[in-house]
């Protein structure tokens, strides 16, 4: 398609959401409740169909050569299925950020101030294979007033027309808040992250260089989320056999995870004891382990594993090579544990926790968004407040600056 082409359709629709953003922000929360309860009753009057497209992205996955990995995350199973419907309506029952007040203060001018949440506007959402990121994304938006413009992965056009499809039949008069576009040449991503004016915020839902690729042409805000290079750090303080099944959890559990981890740090004072109880664990659950390969995202069952000398040598060794996103300390001495909390630079630090929590349902937030490894705006699992910007309201009663 001519970049011209490709521009014209990406300003369409993102006026079209830019229009139906106008309109969701009168919404109460009870008629944004209703119409999710709508989108999650029309999902499953849909399933057969969506199911039908779902098979032939697989099928056309499995023909390509795509990775194991990207063919897991593409495949909507029946369990999945069903969670992102029910990820719908725990949406529609959380509580609704938009109008809440931040905080309020009275001056000695005479005027009254209040921080309030509000709406976005208009949320491009970019991904990859996964066709539930489509479900989840629009419900999160919907709750909070955003109208959504999303792209997906070529692997995924048949199972994310289906699913857009289905979420405008349920929205009825307020179809244009959700925007599919079907265009796969990669033009049309460049366009989304420069319509100034039309789209407020870009959010990338992908690997590396997809999220690269839309920061060097974005004009408007990207919120990241770079790879997920998360270790866990077993100090000589640890339980050894706590910290085992640690490992098993963030490890095995779903290795194509983002939050799961990438590289064990021993320390050397336990390595003696310890990695022998890792190599046979590794033996037993199908783990390939490696040396010297730091900084590795596997998404697969391989772990890096090192030692280092202390729970010191560990902080430094993490945030030089971690992503930011989830970083662990296995020990029972809680003044190391609190050093490791505060001095490890990444959006979630655990204290002999798994780092798969890192997750929007599992923090109670609903279905995610993406978990950010930005600073700015928003960092770690973005969820509804993380949705919405805020305003100042100020009154008074003929207030003059003097």
């Amino acid at each position: 398609m001519e970049t011209s082409t490709v521009q014209e359709t990406i300003r369409s629709l993102a006026a079209a959401a830019r229009a139906a953003a106008a309109e969701l922000r009168k919404l109460s929360t009870e008629e944004k409740n209703a119409a999710l309860r709508a989108v999650a009753a029309q999902l499953r009057a849909d399933r057969d169909e969506i199911y039908a497209a779902n098979a032939e992205d697989v099928k056309a996955a499995a023909a390509s050569g795509l990775s194991a990995a990207m063919t897991d995350r593409l495949t909507l199973t029946p369990a999945r299925f069903d969670s992102m419907v029910e990820g719908v309506e725990y949406v529609a029952s959380l509580p609704d950020p938009v109008g809440e007040t931040i905080w309020t203060r009275e001056r000695p001018s005479g005027i009254s101030i209040r921080k309030v949440r509000e709406p976005f506007g208009v949320v491009a959402v970019v991904f990859e294979s996964r066709p539930n990121v489509l479900v989840d994304t629009a419900a999160l938006c919907l709750k909070t007033g955003n109208a959504i413009v999303l792209r997906g992965g070529k692997e995924a056009i048949r199972s994310n027309a289906a699913l857009a499809r289905s979420l405008r039949k349920a929205l009825g008069a307020l179809s244009g808040a959700v925007q599919f576009v079907e265009i796969l040449d990669h033009a049309a991503v460049a366009e989304m992250v420069r319509a100034v004016g039309l789209i407020d915020v870009a959010i990338p839902r992908g690997g590396e260089r997809l999220i690269r690729a839309m920061c060097e042409a974005a004009l408007i805000p990207v919120l990241k989320h770079y790879k997920g290079v998360c270790h866990i750090y077993v100090d000589d303080k640890a339980d050894m056999s706590m910290a085992l099944s640690i490992i098993d959890n963030a490890k095995v559990q779903r290795p194509s995870a983002c939050n799961a981890v990438e590289t064990l740090l021993v320390h050397e004072k336990l390595a003696p004891m310890f990695l022998p109880m890792v190599k046979a664990w590794a033996a037993d659950r199908g783990v390939t382990l490696h040396e010297n390969e730091a900084g590795l995202e596997y998404l697969s069952l391989d772990l890096n594993v090192a030692t280092v000398a202390d729970y010191r040598a560990a902080i430094d060794f993490i945030n030089a090579n971690s992503s930011g996103h989830s970083d662990a300390i296995i020990t029972l001495d809680e003044a190391r544990a609190a050093e490791f909390l505060r001095d490890v630079d990444s959006s979630c630090v655990y204290h002999n926790v798994s780092t798969r929590f890192t997750d929007g349902a599992e923090f109670g937030m609903g279905a995610e968004i993406g978990i950010s490894t930005d600073k700015l705006h928003a960092r770690g699992p973005m969820g509804l407040e993380e949705l919405t910007t805020y305003k100042y309201t100020v009154t008074g009663d003929g207030v003059i600056r003097a």
